[in-house]
């Protein structure tokens, strides 16, 4: 592991893995993500109501300024927030992990004309229609016989615990026009895509994007899995996320201390 000392006077800094929120707005379930056992981790439940990815990009920001290293590992909708960020190249930033993201808006037309409607169902019909149809589109043939079996009920019920009608509308209408194709060399860390080998929501050209515009970046594609797999494949997900932590360059703590 390369977070060990290389010398006595050299104190290895372990980055924080700071995990941001899906669509449905929950904080990360850490605890069943062992590969991470041992590291720092930060997770943070997703703010209310906001209209456009930079606001929730400057939300990230605000949770990590008294991080002096740290690595954003974003899930679907946290990666585009955490893309959002990195592109700004912040200070303590390291590396990066998008997982199931995309940087430009991946929604067929109808599928972007669905989801806006959303803003006109109330009640009955959100937690039934709207959230239906969206559990639908997360579901994969894979999670039947996963780590963690899921079925397109869990996927509603996640977000009928944890996703208001107006936030949900209000993220939709923040990807509609989210591009930041032209943007993704400013990305300056190493970056992983980790991609599920079937993911019917967001399609295999958003990895392919994000591979053609980072410099630094690699694609892992986990077999067997979809769209949820922070949620069916727990232990397969968070190795390879360990995995690639792994593989960062170490941070001199004694650096900062005397910096500070």
């Amino acid at each position: 592991m390369l977070f060990n000392n290389v010398s006595s006077k050299f104190v290895a800094l372990l980055p924080t893995v700071v995990c941001v929120p899906c669509f449905s707005g929950a904080p990360w379930d850490l605890e069943v993500l062992t590969g991470l056992d041992g590291l720092p981790t930060r997770t943070m439940r997703l703010p209310e109501a906001l209209t456009d990815v930079d606001a929730y990009a400057n939300f990230l920001a605000e949770q990590v300024h008294d991080l002096d290293s740290y690595v954003l590992v974003g899930d679907s909708f946290g990666a585009v927030i955490s893309l959002a960020l990195a592109i700004r190249q912040p200070k303590g930033l390291v590396g990066l992990v998008l997982s199931g993201g995309f940087a430009a808006n991946p929604l067929p037309r109808w599928k972007g004309v669905a989801a806006k409607l959303s803003r006109f169902a109330n009640g009955a019909l959100y937690r039934h229609g709207t959230l239906r149809f969206h559990a639908s589109q997360l579901a994969s043939h894979f999670d039947a016989a996963a780590e963690v079996p899921q079925t397109q009920t869990d996927y509603r019920h996640l977000f009928v615990q944890n996703t208001p009608r107006s936030s949900y509308t209000a993220r939709v209408t923040s990807v509609t026009h989210f591009n930041l194709l032209n943007d993704l060399a400013l990305v300056r860390v190493p970056t992983l895509v980790l991609t599920p080998a079937d993911d019917r929501l967001v399609g295999a050209d958003a990895a392919r994007q994000l591979l053609d515009g980072i410099r630094q970046s690699s694609e892992i594609v986990l077999p067997k899995t979809g769209h949820m797999f922070r949620f069916t494949h727990p232990t397969l997900y968070s190795n390879t996320i360990r995995a690639f932590l792994d593989s960062l360059q170490p941070v001199d703590a004694s650096a900062h201390s005397v910096a500070s």
